[in-house]
């Protein structure tokens, strides 16, 4: 068993090393900006530009953050369940509205979705939702009349059908946009709870809550399209734990209308499969009535005219016809890495550190296979959820096709890992917690963050 001590020493040298990346990444970009190295990130190796600003949300922020610093912890074990899911609704909201806001209600919230290179600017020219999605695959390609703007292009489908969605039912325009990304972005702390108790981690899901609450990544949930897509990947995890047919089909559906939305959520299905074979039971009937959902969805977009291998295959060339074909992969493999680390906060290293050791096979005089199996099936869901998510990030890092804009890109995988931080020690959460959320304030009142 590791001592108390040696663990803290441990977990202050990871937090040493997530400062000397970072420190190196903010430095080596600079130095490479200044040279004229085109990373296309002024503020690298976050997508922003420096600009310390106060806002009329900084004051609702700092309380919040506050707050959940100092009693998040206590009110996470000690308040009932459906009352605790809905204050952590409210409080997310809370948070990622204040954010937004301190670069200001047009700035920060109703004009963020508005600008030519995101979704809202499409939305008057799909005239027919069939039309669009059957020509979509041959506007991908840029330098040419009709081509996609830069976010639609670099997407499939699903993404602007959402927008699309909100504008035929009246709710178009930046504003409804912005709090729609708030809105369901934040729902992020109610579905991983929610999965942690179904797969028999009610503790742990009370000790993950106000991590998730404080979420660095409301910096960009409000307002980029990402915080919805964090949304769909987790709702649609959380139903697959819930389980039984209803729960699997629905779940089925969401995680296929994920592929929808951005092609790197082929590598949620490594996060799916982790949930469904950490399930007490019915993982197979589960497996399969999800997959036979997902394929449906899949089977609805070929119909319609978009086949899901064309669009990815022309992304590719799409993202070398643009800013990707300049920015150095050298720089970003690793310093997408130090934007991760203000995305899912200072504490994802030492909880991912203590999240492996959890599952440390020495055991005198040498384990057996039965004792390894053991091991490995005894961890559980916080060792295995955020382990997936960190090897489906590597996976996306090493492709080569995430170079830059990560903070956002990579918030479905950034919430899964802070359950790693069912690992800490009670009396150290509340630091860890002033941590995560002195990280999200010090990146919105530094920097002019954009989508």
């Amino acid at each position: 068993m590791t001592r108390p001590g040696r663990s803290r020493y441990a977990d202050l040298i990871v937090l040493g090393v997530e400062v000397a990346v970072l420190a190196a990444a903010v430095g080596i970009g600079a130095l490479l900006n200044h040279r004229g190295v085109r990373l296309y990130a002024d503020a690298a190796p976050l997508y922003a530009t420096w600009k310390p600003h106060l806002g009329f949300g900084t004051p609702v922020a700092l309380l919040v953050g506050a707050l959940f610093a100092w009693r998040g912890t206590r009110w996470g074990a000690d308040t009932r369940w459906p009352r605790l899911l809905v204050v952590g609704y409210l409080a997310s909201v809370l948070w990622t509205l204040s954010l937004a806001l301190v670069d200001g209600w047009s700035a920060g919230l109703t004009e963020r979705l508005t600008v030519q290179a995101e979704y809202l600017h499409e939305v008057p020219r799909v005239a027919d939702v069939g039309t669009m999605l059957s020509g979509f695959a041959d506007r991908i390609l840029d330098f040419q009349p009709n081509s996609w703007s830069t976010h639609t292009a670099a997407h499939p489908p699903g993404a602007l059908l959402f927008f699309v969605g909100l504008d035929r039912i009246g709710l178009g325009g930046g504003a409804a946009a912005g709090l729609a990304c708030v809105l369901l972005g934040a729902t992020v702390s109610v579905s991983v709870p929610v999965t942690l108790r179904a797969l028999g981690a009610e503790d742990a899901a009370r000790a993950v809550w106000p991590f998730l609450v404080l979420f660095p990544g409301a910096v960009w949930v409000g307002v980029s399209a990402d915080g919805i897509f964090a949304a769909v990947v987790a709702g649609g995890l959380a139903l697959l734990a819930v389980g039984g047919r209803p729960g699997a089909v629905l779940g089925g559906l969401l995680l296929g209308f994920a592929l929808y939305l951005s092609y790197g959520f082929v590598l949620v299905g490594l996060l799916a499969l982790t949930v469904v074979l950490l399930r007490a039971r019915d993982r197979l009937v589960v497996l399969v009535i999800a997959a036979t959902a997902g394929a449906a969805v899949v089977v609805a977009f070929t119909v319609s005219g978009f086949w899901w291998p064309d669009g990815y295959h022309l992304v590719t060339r799409r993202y070398y016809q643009g800013w990707a074909a300049d920015r150095p992969y050298g720089y970003w493999v690793w310093a997408n890495l130090a934007a991760l680390l203000l995305s899912a906060g200072p504490v994802v290293g030492p909880a991912l550190r203590r999240a492996v050791a959890a599952v440390s096979l020495r055991q005198p005089p040498a384990p057996s296979a039965t004792v390894v199996r053991q091991r490995i099936t005894d961890a559980g869901p916080t060792v295995w959820l955020p382990v997936a998510a960190a090897v489906a990030v590597l996976a996306a890092d090493l492709s080569g096709l995430s170079k830059a804009e990560v903070e956002r890109i990579w918030l479905p995988f950034a919430a899964w890992l802070l359950v790693a931080t069912a690992h800490l020690p009670t009396g150290h959460r509340r630091w860890w917690l002033a941590g995560q959320a002195a990280t999200a304030l010090a990146v919105n009142h530094l920097l002019w963050t954009v989508s």
